[in-house]
């Protein structure tokens, strides 16, 4: 994957990590829950009573926030520069890393730092130095 640089602006960055921190606020304040997407997502497979209903509504304002955001202005093109096994096989680790994590970056990283988490802090240092070994061995020595 690349990123357009040409099109990059601070501010639509800026925007979207508001909107990020906005709803991983409002639902702790108003279920009481992180906003982890593999917890979220996890339990909409095996939902208890009157936990689905909110689980839906986060994951489908995730699935139509890039859809409201297109009627504005044109999403930014994507080239993912790898095969699809390579997507398989990444999404497949990044599924037992999530397990073995006890969560996200996006339950660590953006919730757990927020709310100064130790095990969050060490989950999100482990995530983004496996993250710089993973693109070192890729583009160094397996290129």
């Amino acid at each position: 994957m690349s990123i357009d640089w040409v099109d990059f602006t601070p501010r639509a960055a800026l925007v979207g990590g508001l909107l990020i921190g906005l709803g991983a606020a409002m639902l702790l304040l108003f279920v009481g829950r992180i906003a982890g997407i593999s917890g979220i997502v996890g339990g909409m497979l095996r939902p208890k009573r009157h936990d689905l209903g909110w689980r839906i509504a986060f994951a489908a304002g995730l699935l139509a926030a890039p859809l409201l955001y297109q009627r504005v202005t044109a999403l930014p093109d994507i080239r993912i520069g790898v095969g699809t096994g390579t997507l398989i096989v990444a999404g497949l680790l990044v599924g037992i890393g999530t397990r073995y994590g006890g969560g996200c970056t996006s339950g660590h990283g953006v919730c757990g730092l927020a709310r100064f988490s130790p095990r969050s802090i060490v989950a999100t240092l482990s995530f983004m130095l496996a993250g710089f070994m993973a693109v070192f061995i890729v583009r160094h020595l397996f290129a």
